[in-house]
């Protein structure tokens, strides 16, 4: 039906129940191959995990009765039930980007969710509020509840508080069609309605598939535990094929003979599929459709492919032309007042050698990008002006009201620059994002937390997609992930974005963890992520406190001459022969050890400061460089704010001991071990903050008795 409406492409999200049906039945994924997984047959190269086979992904074109074909994509997922779901509507957006420039009539998403799951996530509304949303909307959503009554051995009275699991649809004023799964027919008529009202409208709709599991839970469960009397029902009950057999019976259509034999004949071909498989290897020569197979190309890359230097430089002759049209204001467009003055200040910035702050870097990169035909998409709360109001690119006419976005004026071969403040989730936007990445690979997406500390709502999306996906399903992306981080006082919730978790995660070359410190570094790093030829998500620590700090600028030739830098020297050691001491750090503490080292009289051997810019892929040869360089050095240090329990210590420690071998002591300054990552009280992170960069200095702390 969506075919002969002029849709190419049928996007599907859903969880694993009925998974192996959708893909032999609907898909046309061959028996054989299915089969053939069943079977342990796949064996997967050393560095390629992989994943059970009912969490696979899978693409292909398929006839359909019009006498056309559709490309159908069913998105790999785990066994998170419904996080799919903003994944795939973050891919069906970028194709319908990619396909028609944002047509949306021509990709159709389809979400089917469990009924009790539909109720019990959290994450389908928050999926279900982009519906309405002009930078997240899909052009209409088909949802389909497999409503089989039992979400797991609950009874629906147990897990959901509304008469229906379709309920939470009405948020979006969705239409609900409640359809008999025993009636194929009125089953196949409720599809055609929705995609009818789907051309129409250019909205979501749901399909309540009511019907019944008939084995419970899954295959090995005994359902009669906790539903005796529903079981006792379902078991007397006959199966949906025989119901549609006896009815086609009765109409002439198909003889019980037929029925029977076409079934025996179904059995017999599994079987000889089976046999075939046994028999010798099965070889898959399946490949997605072509007008898909960009979206879903993966490229392996080797440590050394990831360490190799990215030509990332832009001319100042250059920043200075594309900053002529996004610091200058179109005639009739009236800014506020605080506005006008911060690009005149910016103006300012690149006067003589340039002394470009954070947020002005980051605009360059992302102008100098897009004046590559890059199209660029960053979203999160705040994320128009930033949530310490250091970017301001979209902006606001200050009479009118009317939106301006300042990196859409770069020139007409530019690429698409979206700037979106989205709604206020972390699991449906960072999901979302990652599946626009997945399916927009040459693209620069970025997804943007208020606060660092705010990411981990969003961590099931980060544990079984942002990490996981290229060693389950070979899905790459190259989605950046801004995490505001740093210690100011601002308490527990507002200080960490938990690197020690990203850390954690790290392995075989899944991601990319930074916590840089100059501008510029941000700025190679940002348009390092579209030069390469694969992708890889990377996590940026980004800075608060560091956005207006005096000393974090960057002059045009950083950005001109040089590129990203994962190990920053110290140079103003002249003689590294004297240093006794190399404190290595990383992101923001860096410059309150550099001032109070510039501030505080020190006795003794000069101390070196090293920042570690790059977390991971540990940039072990760069470091080893550097630490080797300090010959007569008895001691390294490594100095962090977050508590000893969290921050980079403990991924650092056991490398640091590598590299030293034991011939230099290693050491640890920081916070002590806690639950909470933060100080709740100003006064007192400001007493243990001097404690630690004093301590990390060898300086004589003037810490109060009461610092206990």
């Amino acid at each position: 039906e969506s075919s002969a409406v002029g849709v190419d492409e049928i996007n599907i999200g859903m969880a694993h129940r009925g998974r192996l049906n959708i893909l032999a039945n609907f898909m046309g994924k061959k028996h054989e191959q299915i089969l053939n997984e069943f079977e342990g047959g796949e064996v997967y190269p050393t560095n390629i995990e992989g994943d059970v086979k009912y969490h696979k992904g899978f693409a292909n074109e398929i006839e359909t009765f019009s006498n056309g074909s559709i490309r159908v994509f069913l998105a790999p997922n785990p066994s998170h039930l419904e996080a799919v779901n903003p994944v795939l509507e973050g891919f069906a957006r970028a194709r319908q980007h990619l396909l028609a420039q944002g047509d949306n009539s021509k990709v159709l998403p389809v979400l089917m969710h469990g009924d009790a799951a539909v109720v019990g996530q959290g994450i389908v509304y928050e999926t279900l509020n982009f519906a309405g949303l002009d930078s997240y909307q899909t052009g209409g959503t088909i949802h389909i509840i497999a409503n089989n009554q039992i979400g797991f051995t609950a009874y629906p009275s147990e897990s959901k508080s509304c008469d229906y699991a379709s309920d939470v649809a009405k948020v979006i004023r969705a239409p609900v069609i409640h359809v008999n799964a025993d009636d194929p027919q009125a089953v196949a008529w409720a599809a055609k309605l929705a995609i009818m009202y789907r051309k129409k409208f250019k909205n979501d709709f749901v399909i309540d598939l009511v019907g019944y599991r008939r084995h419970g839970h899954n295959e090995t469960d005994e359902p009669g535990f906790t539903q005796p009397l529903m079981y006792k029902t379902i078991k007397a009950h006959p199966t949906v094929m025989n119901i549609y057999a006896e009815k086609l019976n009765k109409e002439g259509i198909i003889s019980t003979e037929d029925f029977k034999a076409r079934v025996k004949k179904f059995r017999q071909y599994l079987q000889g599929c089976l046999n075939t498989i046994r028999e010798k290897p099965y070889q898959d020569g399946h490949r997605p459709p072509k007008a898909i197979e960009k979206s879903l190309k993966y490229a392996l890359a080797s440590k050394e492919q990831m360490e190799a230097k990215v030509d990332t430089c832009v001319s100042k002759e250059k920043i200075l032309e594309l900053s002529e049209k996004f610091l200058n204001f179109p005639a009739g467009f009236t800014p506020h007042p605080k506005i006008a003055k911060l690009y005149e200040t910016r103006k300012a910035m690149l006067n003589d050698e340039g002394a470009i702050d954070w947020g002005l870097a980051e605009i360059i990169a992302y102008a100098s990008s897009a004046n590559e035909s890059i199209d660029i998409r960053l979203s999160g709360q705040d994320s128009g002006r930033g949530t310490f109001s250091h970017r301001q690119v979209v902006l606001r006419d200050f009479e009118t009201n009317e939106p301006l976005n300042m990196l859409s004026m770069l020139g007409e071969k530019q690429g698409k620059v979206d700037v979106i403040n989205s709604p206020l989730s972390e699991a449906a936007c960072l999901g979302y994002e990652f599946g626009y990445s997945v399916a927009h690979k040459e693209a620069l997406v970025l997804w943007e937390a208020q606060f660092g500390d705010f990411a981990n709502g969003a961590q099931i999306i980060m544990d079984q997609f942002l990490v996981a996906s290229e060693a389950k399903w070979k899905q790459a992306c190259s989605l950046v992930l801004l995490l505001p981080h740093g210690y100011e006082g601002q308490g527990p919730e507002h200080s960490s974005a938990r690197p020690e978790r990203f850390l954690q995660s790290c392995g075989n070359l899944n991601i990319q963890v930074a916590n840089v410190t100059t501008p510029a570094q941000l700025f190679h790093l940002l348009r390092r992520q579209v030069k390469r030829f694969f992708q890889k998500p990377l996590v940026v620590m980004t800075p608060k406190s560091l956005l207006r700090h005096p000393k974090v600028i960057s002059t045009f030739s950083e950005f001109s001459d040089q590129t990203f830098r994962s190990i920053i020297d110290d140079d103003s050691i002249t003689d590294k022969a004297a240093v006794e001491r190399v404190v290595i750090c990383t992101g923001k503490i860096y410059y309150d050890l550099l001032e109070a080292r510039e501030k505080e009289a020190a006795s003794g051997a000069p101390i070196a400061l090293v920042r570690v810019e790059q977390l991971y892929p540990f940039p072990l040869n760069d470091l080893t460089k550097v630490i080797d360089s300090y010959s007569a050095s008895k001691e390294i240090v490594w100095a962090q704010e977050e508590p000893v329990n969290m921050g980079a210590w403990m991924f650092m420690r056991a490398r640091l001991e590598d590299i030293t071998k034991g011939l230099k002591k290693v050491s640890y300054i920081g916070r002590r071990g806690s639950g909470s990552t933060a100080e709740g009280s100003l006064k007192s992170h400001k007493i243990e903050q001097q404690r630690i960069v004093f301590d990390a200095l060898k300086l004589s702390c003037p810490v109060s008795d009461d610092s206990e």
